[in-house]
């Protein structure tokens, strides 16, 4: 599990990025709840935390590609594939996120601990 902050240093309606390998976002949206999806935009390489959440999609700030927070699915084109969904807990205060044992589906071009 990874260790994000403290759930009162992000506040809703705020994501922040994941220095893991891929990048994760963790997004805390205006209705409270917690999602945690891979940070790359499928179709190219731009951080999903950087994009605007409205409900319960996040829009890539490079092409305007949307994902549904819950599912992970590309809701907007030009982003076809999904990006992997995680676990996300509070435990003792932490944001902590279980990350998916599925292999992440990368932007063209980028490779990742050997995935492509």
């Amino acid at each position: 599990m990874h260790i994000a902050c403290p759930l009162s240093a992000l506040a809703p309606g705020d994501a922040l990025r994941l220095e893991t390998s891929p990048p994760i976002a963790v997004f805390h949206t205006e209705d409270g709840e917690l999602f945690a999806l891979d940070d790359t935009c499928t179709h190219q390489d731009a951080s999903l935390a950087d994009g605007w959440v409205e409900g319960c999609e996040v829009e890539c700030p490079l092409h305007a590609s949307k994902f549904n927070l819950r599912t992970g699915a590309a809701d907007a084109l030009p982003a076809k594939l999904p990006v992997r969904v995680h676990e996300v807990v509070v435990i003792d205060g932490q944001i902590m996120v279980k990350e998916s044992d599925l292999a992440p589906n990368l932007p063209p071009g980028l490779t990742v601990n050997g995935h492509v």
